[in-house]
């Protein structure tokens, strides 16, 4: 099965139409299911004073996962064969506190108005381990265009990495995308800030 079959056949809901059970069976004990993708949603200290049930609260509180009338929700769930096999947060970059101070990824060279609801940001994506390197992340990404745009967001981000040649990255890094994932997807390079990191942006 090729890459792009696997992610034609994937199917995608709001995290707050799946059920928790769904999302945890894709965190599973990786870094993400450690993290509870809330990396970028503290600030310095916080991260380091949560425990993993506390960010695994907040996690839950973000999506509303089980309920499918909230009226927010922080991600897609991606499915295959009716089995979850990823996840993608992907929210108004406001929504991410770490990506609004001094970090440099999102705006070294940069001048825009940080407080923008409208545009958006991809997060991170996770595979469900044994689904890995099928193609899920980009069915995700590309999954995400639409879900945005229909939410009202005028432009989507994402800060992937791009290894050097020969290098690798830990897939714990990876969380971000990889530079393939969004150029594939449409993404364009806005900017270039760290020797392994880009910014690159969709307008919708």
């Amino acid at each position: 099965m090729t890459l792009d079959s696997v992610a034609e056949q994937l199917t995608f809901r709001p995290a707050n139409e799946a059920s928790w059970e769904d999302l945890q069976a894709v965190l599973g004990d990786s870094d993400a299911g450690q993290c509870h993708c809330q990396r970028f949603k503290t600030r310095g200290w916080m991260w380091n004073v949560t425990t993993e049930p506390e960010r695994a609260g907040l996690m839950r509180e973000q999506t509303n996962c089980d309920n499918p009338r909230a009226r927010q929700t922080s991600g897609l769930v991606a499915y295959l064969d009716d089995e979850p096999v990823g996840w993608c947060a992907v929210e108004p970059r406001t929504a991410y506190p770490r990506f609004l101070g001094r970090t440099p990824v999102p705006w070294k060279g940069r001048n825009e108005d940080k407080e923008d609801d409208s545009v958006w940001v991809i997060a991170c994506f996770v595979t469900r381990l044994g689904y890995r390197r099928r193609g899920v992340s980009y069915g995700m990404a590309r999954a995400t265009i639409d879900y945005a745009r229909e939410r009202g967001a005028r432009a989507l981000e994402g800060y992937p990495m791009l290894p050097a040649a020969g290098k690798d990255v830990p897939w714990g890094e990876l969380h971000v995308g990889h530079y393939s994932v969004f150029e594939e997807a449409g993404f364009k390079e806005v900017s270039h800030p760290t020797l392994r990191r880009y910014v690159m942006r969709i307008d919708l």
